[in-house]
């Protein structure tokens, strides 16, 4: 066996020039262009929870009444969050098969006219639906409360309008559709949300938390002195990857996403065994599809056993209550692509068939690749 050493004289990441605030902001604005807005973006050194704890910490305070929109974990999460801020939480819960309707929030504003902040998710690739956030977006601004926004599943694989809807707090991540890291993330903040954040005397201050902190010390000087070191990898990274996107162009990749989900359901509809877990194609995510394990079969069974046909494929079990009966294909990012959705279908057919079940690996291809080309062809 060959010792592997390093080349001492080789350049490697740590040897990079420190990251100044001019190329700091330079990025913001990119993120700024990617999300089409023109509000104030902070862009938080972690994953995209702590902008969202961050948000929901700032802009609630106690005696709020929130509206949290349940379709999936992270809806989950948002409202325990905005118990412990002391607001009244009112919930709305969606089956993880679809997706929330208008009309539902516009019946919760009417009942509680209270209600001064709402928490949605766009897309939960954990369940794999998306909301209708433009339609949603204008009941809430119609009522007059603020709209706080995870689009860090949709970001780059569906469009998204932060400015155009009317969203407040609208938070990103850069590792899924954008195929980029997960250790940087960013939150654009509307006049309103600042207005309401300023006057939230429990609003986080002197804390990793705090949105505060960055607009005094950041965006308010001007953006001309960064107020800590930046995460400087994890910040070259996202703009690289918000680069690749615009060379390849927002729409284009939006397509291959749309086809990647499109190609996925027509694949599973004949294959025989898993079902489509979202019942309307219109509430399908385009960053990934959720499938019924067959009846009287384990998930987790059935992901072990495709995994082991072809260990490349992004093919996985749900997490927590879900995972003995929801299997997740991924296709964000880099695996939005017709060849890596084709070779899940055909690991998931041959895990199936050690199983037991009887499917048909040749139909499901076809109809795949089929439903690829249309999606692309359309958009």
């Amino acid at each position: 066996m060959t010792a592997v050493t390093a080349n001492a004289d080789a350049p490697v990441l740590l040897d990079l020039p420190p990251l100044d605030a001019a190329r700091f902001a330079g990025i913001e604005d990119k993120v700024a262009a990617l999300m089409r807005t023109r509000c104030d973006v902070v862009t938080t050194q972690g994953e995209a929870l702590l902008p969202l704890e961050a948000c929901i910490r700032s802009a609630v305070r106690p005696g709020s009444t929130a509206l949290n929109i349940i379709t999936g974990p992270y809806g989950e999460t948002f409202g325990g969050w905005l118990r412990s801020c002391g607001a009244e939480v009112i919930t709305i819960s969606a089956p993880f098969t679809g997706a929330v309707s208008p009309e539902q929030v516009a019946d919760a504003l009417r009942e509680h006219p209270e209600i001064d902040f709402v928490s949605l998710v766009h897309a939960e690739a954990a369940t794999g639906n998306t909301n209708p956030v433009a339609e949603i977006g204008a009941v809430v601004r119609e009522h007059g409360a603020l709209l706080m926004l995870d689009a860090v599943a949709s970001v780059g694989a569906e469009p998204l309008l932060t400015d155009e809807w009317g969203v407040d707090l609208c938070v990103i991540g850069g590792q899924k559709a954008l195929a980029g890291p997960a250790g940087v993330s960013a939150v654009s903040v509307s006049a309103r949300a600042w207005e309401r954040i300023a006057a939230n005397e429990q609003a986080p201050r002197r804390s990793y938390l705090s949105l505060l902190d960055w607009k005094e010390r950041w965006i308010d000087a001007g953006r001309t002195a960064l107020p800590h070191a930046p995460a400087q990898l994890e910040m070259l990274a996202l703009e690289q990857a918000v680069d690749r996107i615009e060379k390849e162009g927002l729409d284009t990749v939006i397509a291959r996403h749309r086809a990647a989900a499109a190609a996925v359901r027509a694949g599973v509809a004949v294959l025989g065994g898993p079902a489509s877990y979202v019942i309307r194609d219109e509430h399908a995510a385009p960053a990934a599809t959720t499938l019924r394990a067959p009846a009287g079969m384990d998930a987790r069974e059935v992901v072990s056993a495709a995994l082991a046909a072809d260990g490349s494929v992004p093919v996985q079990a749900a997490a927590g209550a879900l995972a003995a009966e929801m299997i997740r294909v991924n296709h964000y990012g880099r695996a939005a692509d017709r060849a890596v959705v084709l070779a899940a279908l055909v690991a998931l057919a041959a895990g199936l068939r050690t199983l037991g079940v009887t499917v048909d690996e040749e139909a499901a291809a076809g109809a795949a690749g089929a439903a690829w080309d249309e999606a692309i062809a359309a958009a």
